[in-house]
């Protein structure tokens, strides 16, 4: 089963071997069940970690920078003319910023002083190795941290943010519950889980990407509510989406877009993830090119989507895309 996974899809053996590493290192030495609590060692991610002084708010930001992660999280980068404010890149459910690999380089090439974070590590062995996992508001918390760190290193006023999945959605909770509206001029949702899946997301996630299928099986662990509670958070009519979708979907000042995709499995329906208000402009891949294939895992590397988040940062250079 792991072996036909990681063979159907290339990228899928990139995580799995990253996540292995961790693995090796850490399940031999943990004897915990599945609602452990995480380790002294793993505090820069967990709910406490957003409390802490924000005296220092850049080298806070930095504990939580993806690692190692081309294009990203150059702290001495400042915006230009064109490109004033930087872009924050926040990954997805059980995922961390590698996602971002292929195309945080091709987001700086483009001019954008690019940053990405690791968030939602939280409780249990899956939440040890696993990001996006933690409650969505401290997820948000944490956004909230590295967004003034962000601010703070560059001399920006404001921030736009490229989501993916919880990653386009978590942004919403951060801005209307965390201060953050005025610090946020253009959130772009790639598949994002706005109203919720009407399925289980991750029954969705292990039909969209069977590498998570193969890693659990690899793991021995299911997902639940204590491995992964930002998982249920996510279902359609969740207590915690009816309280962020209260009052309306958008917030004033804040420009937003959301590209989705018809074959996507992880957040159904696909045009659930579509936000109501002004400054508001929802895009199916299938209505620009009918052949697209992108699915709910690919959307954050699919190059027209790509396109299509680029000309949504800025609009006054949109590039047609090319199918």
């Amino acid at each position: 089963m792991i072996i036909s996974a990681l063979r159907a899809r290339p990228r899928a053996a990139l995580r799995v071997s990253r996540l292995a590493r961790s693995l090796a290192l850490g399940l031999a030495a943990l004897s915990l069940p599945l609602a452990a609590s995480t380790p002294a060692s793993a505090t820069v991610h967990s709910p406490a970690y957003a409390a802490r002084s924000a005296q220092d708010p850049v080298s806070d930001a930095k504990r939580l920078a993806t690692p190692n992660l081309a294009g990203a999280n150059d702290w001495s980068c400042r915006p230009s003319a064109q490109h004033p404010r930087p872009l924050i890149l926040v990954h997805g459910t059980i995922a961390d910023g590698s996602v971002w690999a292929k195309t945080a380089p091709q987001y700086k090439k483009a001019g954008h002083c690019v940053f990405s974070l690791d968030y939602g590590k939280g409780g249990g062995v899956l939440g040890l190795f696993l990001g996006g996992t933690a409650p969505i508001a401290n997820s948000a918390k944490q956004l909230r941290v590295f967004v003034d760190g962000v601010l703070a290193a560059t001399g920006a006023s404001q921030v736009d943010i490229v989501g993916h999945s919880q990653g386009g959605m978590m942004p919403r909770q951060y801005m209307k519950f965390e201060g953050g509206t005025p610090k946020v001029h253009t959130l772009v949702g790639l598949g994002p889980s706005n109203h919720g899946s009407q399925s289980p997301v991750v029954a969705g996630l292990l039909k969209d990407q069977p590498w998570l299928a193969a890693l659990l099986n690899l793991l021995g662990t299911t997902v639940s509510d204590l491995t992964c509670p930002a998982c249920g958070e996510q279902t359609a009519g969740s207590a915690f989406l009816t309280k962020l979708n209260e009052g309306g979907d958008t917030l004033p000042g804040v420009s937003y877009t959301v590209i989705a995709t018809r074959y996507d499995l992880g957040i159904t329906p696909y045009n659930g993830q579509y936000l109501r208000g002004p400054e508001v402009s929802n895009i199916l891949l299938q209505d620009i090119c009918p052949w697209n294939l992108a699915t709910h895992a690919t959307l954050d590397e699919d190059p027209l989507a790509l396109r299509l988040a680029l000309n949504a940062l800025d609009p006054e250079h949109a590039v047609k895309p090319v199918c």
